[in-house]
């Protein structure tokens, strides 16, 4: 038999197991922080501009290329009269592509593609943030509102057992409802460390996709999308990232194998120096080279091979994330559905079992019912309210997985407040390869050691 002292000292530990709400979080505010928290928007920002600064090298192989060098040495001669003699050369060179085939500026275009393509890399990462954040804050609302429910539950049955108890005294139930009314308690005890457990979990992976742990939650509506899943999966193959991304990808795979095609064409130089010695005497040429493959044992051809391989792998690829993508907008739609038609489903099903049993509890007093009854009814009207919780959580995940399948949850569209990094800033300081000590160059230093300080 469980004594109330015990049941006294559960009640305490609920209490101080659960979160504190310091005060009510809204969505808004936990995809804020997650959005500027983001370890994995930063990693994915930083690779952006090295794929900018990919840009900047191509178009650094256009320009002239001037390089200095200064050399001494010193010669021993003891064949006849011995003689020491130091020489000293101070040398400038520049050299200068002209034509190339056009290979160089094939290789711009196709590091612009490659920058176009990281960019919706980056979209998609930031989708995926915001709605594991999105998730995260729905999840520890589910829980919290379950540890609730269960508390509330494990009141009931406390005093179910209690009446039992009272009954069994005057003799209106046997000792097998007191124990019936025991194993339940017993089991909601159980339930609830387990909700608890839960909780914590959901807590965990918050503080994981926020950056910090959650406090008191808000409500939280669902995100108005279309209602069409033809409109919204059209919408979705012209603006999801993942399918920009490998459109990129298949425009730089395209050049690459132009550029690959160029190697076969001759390429045109100019070289030219300048040197002066110890003595002042000064030295100066200039001339132009002109080259290109005659036989090269099949490489250049079989690169060019590799080269179409590749990009024919890569317009296969773009038909299968256009299916994937499809996939995704028309599974978050049916979810989206199901969750609306279980909320609909659980309000009807909590005030049919909370009628049920009020009204048991009442034949319950009068000897009609048994405390199975009496147990049975409180436990389908906690599954009904249980049913609702999720169906109103499933409903907002469902609702933002649907702007993520359709490539809208970003903090752009969400109009999240948060300073939106802006993903072409780096790009213009860097595209056309500005040297150290410029204006540009110092605004591009002053950018970098901002980003260190973050």
């Amino acid at each position: 038999m469980i004594k109330r002292s015990a049941i006294a000292g559960v009640a305490i530990m609920m209490t101080l197991f659960a979160a504190p709400a310091l005060r009510a979080e809204t969505l808004a505010d936990t995809l804020a922080a997650a959005y500027a928290n983001s370890g994995l928007l930063d990693q994915n920002r930083a690779l952006l501009r090295a794929a900018d600064e990919n840009v900047a090298q191509s178009v650094a192989a256009t320009l002239p290329v001037i390089n200095w060098a200064m050399s001494t040495s010193r010669t021993y001669n003891s064949a006849a009269v011995t003689q020491t003699t130091t020489a000293t050369t101070a040398r400038i060179s520049g050299s200068l592509t002209l034509y190339d085939g056009g290979a160089n500026r094939l290789a711009v275009e196709s590091q612009k593609e490659i920058v176009l393509s990281t960019r919706q890399s980056l979209r998609g990462i930031e989708q995926d943030v915001l709605l594991r954040a999105v998730q995260a804050y729905m999840n520890v609302r589910r829980e919290r509102e379950f540890v609730e429910l269960r508390q509330n539950n494990q009141r009931l049955i406390t005093q179910e057992l209690q009446a039992a108890r009272d009954r069994f005294e005057v003799g209106e139930v046997t000792r097998t409802d007191v124990s019936l009314a025991q194993a339940r308690l017993a089991g909601s005890q159980s339930q609830l460390a387990a909700a608890q457990g839960s909780l914590a979990q959901s807590i965990e992976e918050f503080r994981a996709a926020v950056g910090r742990a959650p406090s008191g939650s808000g409500a939280a509506s669902p995100a108005p999308v279309l209602q069409s899943v033809q409109e919204a999966k059209a919408f979705a193959l012209r603006n999801h990232p993942a399918v920009q991304e490998v459109q990129h990808s298949v425009a730089a795979a395209e050049l690459a194998v132009r550029r690959g095609e160029a190697a076969l064409r001759p390429t045109l130089s100019m070289d030219s120096f300048v040197a002066l010695d110890d003595e002042w005497n000064e030295t100066a040429q200039i001339g132009l080279s002109l080259g290109g493959p005659i036989y090269s044992g099949g490489a250049i051809s079989s690169q060019i091979r590799q080269l179409q391989a590749n990009r024919d792998a890569s317009r296969a690829g773009l038909h299968v994330a256009m299916i994937g993508v499809e996939q995704q907008v028309g599974n978050a739609y049916a979810a989206l559905q199901v969750a609306r038609a279980s909320a609909q489903a659980s309000d009807q099903q909590i005030d049919a079992a909370r009628i049920a049993f009020e009204g048991v509890r009442e034949e319950a007093a009068l000897g009609s019912r048994t405390t199975l009854d009496v147990l049975n009814a409180e436990q389908e009207l906690l599954d009904a309210q249980a049913n609702r919780i999720a169906a109103d959580v499933d409903e907002v995940i469902a609702s933002y997985s649907v702007l993520a399948a359709m490539g809208l949850l970003t903090a752009e569209h969400l109009q999240l407040p948060v300073q939106q990094y802006d993903v072409s800033a780096y790009y213009n300081l860097v595209n056309n390869s500005p040297l150290t000590g410029s204006p540009q160059g110092e605004a591009l230093d002053r950018v970098l050691e901002a980003l260190s300080r973050d």
